[in-house]
């Protein structure tokens, strides 16, 4: 058999974070298109071979759930058109935050959407930062699951703030915060939160001190915002000296892009696995593109991923 070739594709939602990670990789963006028609329907089409190729479909699955459908659609006309493997790369996996049964007749739609990846033909998956990292178990294909802490590290170290603490938003935030907190070794805080009903906060206490600390909050998402912008305030109000926030995927709807605005926080550092509705003089993007080029090409090399993020663990003195 002729080795496979590696071919990079993208959904509509991702060609401009696509066009990066294939630079980085070292091969031009494969050709594809997206028709759609009157009554709304779509259809993916390949516009050069992927006879016997290793093919990587990059979309992130952010609203609209159209940006699934496509994807679910470029699996199975790569798989029909003879890929020798097909590999989803999705940098924001949608429907993480639905990832158990936690209230009577719910879906579990994390587990719904890996159903419909592997029925669709995926043969592994790579994707960043899930909301839980269990969703991994999900999947009955390989899941390589990068961690924004390859990139925001690097971002920390550049501050050089002098009494720097780490806080986690909520307790569900503790270990990945840890984690940071234990390679930088220096204190983490927990921001407990109680909530009424979704994206909405009753009550809210900071355990730990954070008394002339300057805080960096961590978070695999920021929605509405309406978390971060009070665990930012409570932490102010508690003596924290300057208050910053790195948050990987950046959904931001409803009023987010006011609340961080008008909030307390010195800035938002995001990553671009979704991209920014509108700009603002409180947020600034890193990009994944790097990361997931060499990811790609590691994969595709039958290399290792996980030592793109080894660095995370404590660091040797």
């Amino acid at each position: 058999m002729v080795n496979p070739s590696p071919k990079i594709f993208s959904g509509t939602g991702s060609i401009y974070l696509a066009e990066n990670i294939a630079k980085k990789f070292g091969i031009p963006l494969g050709k594809c298109i997206t028709q759609k028609f009157s009554d709304g329907e779509i259809q993916p089409m390949f516009q050069e071979s992927i006879r016997g190729d290793i093919v990587f479909l990059v979309q992130s699955t952010f609203s609209p759930a159209e940006n699934i459908l496509e994807l679910l659609l470029m699996i199975d006309a790569a798989k029909r058109a003879s890929a020798y493997k097909v590999i989803p790369v999705i940098p924001y996996f949608g429907y993480a935050r639905q990832d158990r049964k936690d209230k009577p007749r719910v879906a579990i739609g994390s587990k719904l959407i890996a159903n419909m990846l592997e029925a669709a033909g995926a043969d592994r998956v790579i994707t960043m930062d899930l909301h839980a990292a269990q969703i991994q178990g999900y999947f009955d294909i390989p899941v390589d699951h990068l961690e924004s802490s390859s990139i925001f590290i690097p971002y920390i170290e550049s501050l050089k703030l002098e009494n720097l603490t780490f806080a986690a938003p909520d307790v569900g935030s503790a270990n990945r915060i840890r984690e940071i907190a234990s390679y930088f070794e220096v204190e983490m805080v927990i921001c407990d939160k109680h909530r009424k009903r979704a994206n909405e906060i009753a009550s809210m206490v900071v355990i730990g001190d954070v008394t002339d600390r300057d805080i960096v909050l961590i978070d695999d998402i920021c929605d509405t915002g309406g978390t971060l912008v009070k665990s930012a305030a409570l932490l102010k109000e508690k003596g924290a000296r300057s208050v910053r926030a790195l948050i990987t995927h950046p959904v931001l709807s409803g009023k987010a892009y006011e609340n961080i605005e008008n909030s307390v926080l010195e800035e938002l550092v995001v990553c671009d696995t979704i991209p920014l509705k509108q700009q603002s003089s409180k947020i600034k993007v890193q990009s994944v593109a790097e990361l997931f080029g060499v990811a790609l090409r590691n994969a595709f090399e039958n290399k290792s991923i996980t030592s793109l993020f080894m660095h995370s663990q404590r660091r040797n003195k």
